[in-house]
């Protein structure tokens, strides 16, 4: 899978901004298909509201977005964190006012959408952000809206990008998100045959997502244990930590008070957890 590969510089350093524009600015764009991935284009083809508020996040060179506009569609927002790459998009589509293009943090990125197509965003993000990540959609989309696209069904040795498998993501965006479809993908580009998962998750608006720090855990031991803590309290239908411990993502109706966590977990003078 050659097409996957993206570093020019040691993956051990921040994926931040600069490190992104890098990528752009020297053309090494290895996960680039240099066209809407055909399981997207299958996805938007059947997609019924034309006017409906589109979020492409990270996105790179938004094959997606051109699509999108092809087909009718007449609010799209794309959002991307490298500066050379947005200049060339706001360049590309001046003229035209159905798209967007936010040169941003997408984790600080405020607003309402129908849909967020989701395009090798998730993977090129450290994992320890995967739980922000759901917290952030869940805060994007309106009522009843959808997150969709694509997952890596695979592993990597190294990242970006970073894989995973069906059962890691049902964990993690099970309760916040309504599961409509998660399969192996059977249009993918050939590169890329087997090793990605199609999705559709829909908002579940009757559930409260809230994102905490979390100090004072050092191990996957510890984690498991106060995770489990969590998930016994009496509202609570998913709590997910992340990789690093740094924090954890709670599903419940209604929100648990942030005293009532505190005290779960004040066994351990370490432990503190303050809500995002």
């Amino acid at each position: 899978m050659n097409d996957l590969k993206c570093c020019i510089v040691t993956c051990d350093k921040p994926l931040d901004q600069a490190y992104w524009d890098n990528q752009y600015i020297a053309h090494s764009t290895g996960w680039d298909l240099g066209q809407v991935a055909p399981p997207i284009q299958s996805y938007i083809n059947q997609y019924p509201n034309k006017e409906a508020r589109v979020l492409i996040p990270g996105c790179g060179n938004t094959y997606e977005a051109e699509y999108l506009l092809a087909q009718g569609f007449q609010n799209i927002t794309v959002i991307d964190i490298a500066p050379s790459l947005v200049q060339t998009l706001k360049e590309k589509f001046q003229d035209n006012p159905n798209i967007s293009v936010v040169l941003g943090d997408f984790f600080e990125h405020q607003g309402q959408y129908d849909l967020i197509i989701e395009q090798t965003f998730f993977c090129a993000l450290p994992p320890q952000m995967r739980e922000r990540y759901v917290w952030k959609m869940h805060q994007l989309l309106a009522e009843n809206g959808k997150l969709a696209g694509l997952l890596f069904n695979r592993e990597f040795e190294a990242g970006p990008p970073f894989g995973g498998n069906q059962e890691s993501y049902k964990l993690l965006f099970q309760k916040a998100f309504v599961l409509n479809v998660m399969e192996v993908s059977h249009d993918s580009v050939a590169a890329r045959a087997d090793a990605e998962l199609r999705f559709e998750f829909q908002k579940n608006p009757e559930l409260q997502v809230n994102l905490y720090t979390f100090e004072g855990i050092t191990c996957q031991g510890c984690s498991s244990t106060v995770t489990s803590k969590f998930q016994e309290i009496q509202g609570v239908e998913n709590v997910s930590m992340s990789s690093d411990f740094a924090t954890v993502l709670i599903v419940s109706s209604p929100e648990i008070a942030l005293e009532v966590l505190q005290q779960i977990v004040s066994y351990d003078a370490k432990y503190k957890i303050v809500k995002i």
